[in-house]
């Protein structure tokens, strides 16, 4: 039985626990009761603690102090959505606990395990039972007496996990809606898989496979006869290799001439090589460019339209993954951040905004926004894509507004990294986002602006129509996998094989309501000619409502409605 645990070995726990959960990570997300397709904790808490996993390779920390702190840092700018953060939030104690210390026994885990809650709780507001927290809590309760038992660090850890599981679950009958779905927290679950790898390899067990989980099948059921493929706005999704001239070659005139050819652009690179993945409609034009920064060595490009189509059909989707052992290679420089240089203030308030899709995008630029930040649902930046865009926007102060309520905390965790001053509106929705920027006066104080944001958020309501991810019974609806899905202020509205009666029990809805103005912003997926018909349903129901209708572009969602 191990009792102590170095620099080393808490290292290797750190990447087992991280392959532990990528491997599991989509029974993790299958756990969502809530059928909208964002069931994420799992992909969220494995891309973080994958992130501190890519950071401990590249180093040989000799003492848990040093392991502890290098995996937090991590953890922290690589932490997605809610869980990730939480997650983050629970190492940042544990490695706060094991400051100047070069190993951990059992006494010292149990501390730090109570330290890692400590700072978990501490961040969140309103902290709810049956959750992770509750899951942490408990099992660190059960180490801290363990260690009286027995100061090993095997033992305590072991007796933790114990008391964990035994708490998940107990989530279900904490929390109304996993009892009714009859499933246990995710987040928790997630935590207790990682805690599980972790002693795993302190009892010297192999690490599982890395490799990815077969992917859940989506939309399958849906009607895409509504949909039109044309409506994607670069067609190709272009990754490639180019092997550099030499080291300190320049990407940015690269990196500016592919944003204006497509969008989604990610471009990685280490001291060799670098990678690059762009949308666009002329792949050739991309490569041609890249060539003259290296020579060209691997390249992937796949239709999206046709892929589109397959699966509507039912078909195999053609994909070229030939070339995925080999981007393995440079995955992790792709997913480094760069150089994070700080924009010197040109103005007193700077914005940014979190948002998928190239139409919602450009209202937010319209409305004022000097970053766009991709992301969203089923997407969420890490902390430090955030963080990124915030160091970037020359103001002395930068309004964020992450628009997802899945997004919030990330954001938040940029205040305590960045130079300048900080100010997270807790927009849930592209709507309060939208809302909140028509509501700024730059001529006001920076509390006055914060306020007149906040009290604009109110004054919307968010209506939205996706498809059902999973089967599921949610508030007495019997949801099909595949079925349009409505929802209203994020809870659930309904549900129908035809999308049509779902917007007019929403048309209905925003009558109801005597609303004045609505927004419709409709998605990729959707055709002109669908949405035009969507805009005549409301504009038939709310007659008296001025109702305006925005190519979104926006994944996921086929409609996201403001209504004010």
């Amino acid at each position: 039985m191990k009792d102590k645990i170095d620099g080393v070995l808490f290292k290797e726990m750190v990447l087992f626990g991280s392959a532990c959960i990528s491997q599991q990570k989509q029974s993790i997300n299958d756990l969502n009761v809530f059928p909208v397709p964002d069931g994420d904790t799992g992909t969220n808490m494995s891309l973080t603690i994958g992130n501190a996993a890519a950071e401990l390779r590249k180093k040989n920390p000799p003492s848990v102090d040093e392991a502890a702190k290098i995996t937090a840092s991590a953890l922290l700018r690589g932490a997605r959505g809610n869980s990730g953060v939480i997650l983050s939030l629970l190492f940042r104690g544990i490695s706060r606990s094991l400051k100047g210390q070069n190993s951990m026994d059992g006494v010292s885990l149990a501390n730090a395990l109570q330290e890692g809650v400590a700072s978990a709780y501490s961040a969140v507001m309103k902290p709810a039972e049956g959750t992770v927290l509750t899951v942490s809590r408990l099992a660190a309760k059960r180490a801290v007496e363990a260690a009286t038992e027995q100061n090993s660090a095997e033992y305590v850890l072991d007796e933790a996990i114990k008391e964990g599981y035994a708490a998940l679950a107990d989530t279900i009958n904490q929390n109304p809606v996993l009892k009714k779905a009859g499933v246990v927290d995710a987040g928790g679950k997630g935590f207790l898989i990682i805690l599980g790898g972790m002693l795993s390899c302190l009892r010297g067990e192999e690490m599982p496979e890395t490799g990815e989980d077969e992917p859940a099948k989506v939309q399958d059921k849906a009607d895409f006869e509504v949909f039109d493929t044309s409506e994607i706005t670069f067609a190709f999704d272009t990754v490639y290799i180019v092997r550099k001239k030499s080291e300190n070659v320049d990407l940015n005139p690269l990196r500016a001439y592919l944003n204006s050819i497509g969008d989604s652009l990610v471009i990685g690179e280490d001291d060799e090589s670098f990678k690059v993945h762009v949308h666009t409609n002329i792949p050739g034009d991309a490569l041609n460019e890249s060539q003259k920064y290296g020579t060209l060595e691997l390249a992937k490009i796949e239709n999206m339209r046709t892929q589109h189509d397959d699966l509507a059909a039912g078909r195999h989707v053609q994909s070229t993954d030939d070339l995925d052992q080999i981007e393995a290679e440079l995955e992790h420089s792709a997913q480094a951040p760069e150089e994070d240089v700080v924009a010197a203030p040109e103005k007193k308030y700077g914005f940014i905004s979190v948002c998928a899709g190239d139409g919602i995008a450009s209202v937010f630029k319209d409305l004022g926004c000097d970053g766009i930040i991709s992301g969203g649902q089923t997407m969420n930046p890490s902390t430090e894509s955030i963080l990124k865009v915030i160091n970037q926007t020359p103001s002395e102060v930068v309004f964020v507004l992450p628009n997802n309520k899945n997004i919030i905390m990330a954001a938040q965790q940029c205040q305590d990294l960045s130079e300048k001053e900080i100010v997270v509106i807790p927009t849930a929705s592209v709507p309060q986002g939208m809302a909140a920027m028509l509501a700024v006066d730059v001529e006001s104080e920076t509390d006055e602006i914060a306020e007149a944001m906040n009290e604009a958020i109110q004054r919307v309501t968010t209506a939205q129509i996706t498809y059902a991810a999973r089967d599921s019974d949610i508030d007495g609806f019997a949801i099909k996998a595949g079925e349009y899905l409505a929802l209203k202020e994020h809870d659930l509205f309904g549900s129908d094989t035809d999308i049509a009666a779902l917007l007019s029990k929403l048309a209905e809805s925003a009558k109801e309501q005597d609303a004045e103005f609505i927004t419709m912003f409709y998605g990729s997926d959707v055709s002109e000619e669908a949405a035009q018909k969507a805009q005549e349903i409301f504009s038939a129901a709310c007659p008296e409502a001025e109702v305006s209708l925005i190519p979104g572009g926006q994944p996921v969602y086929y409609y996201i409605i403001s209504i004010e």
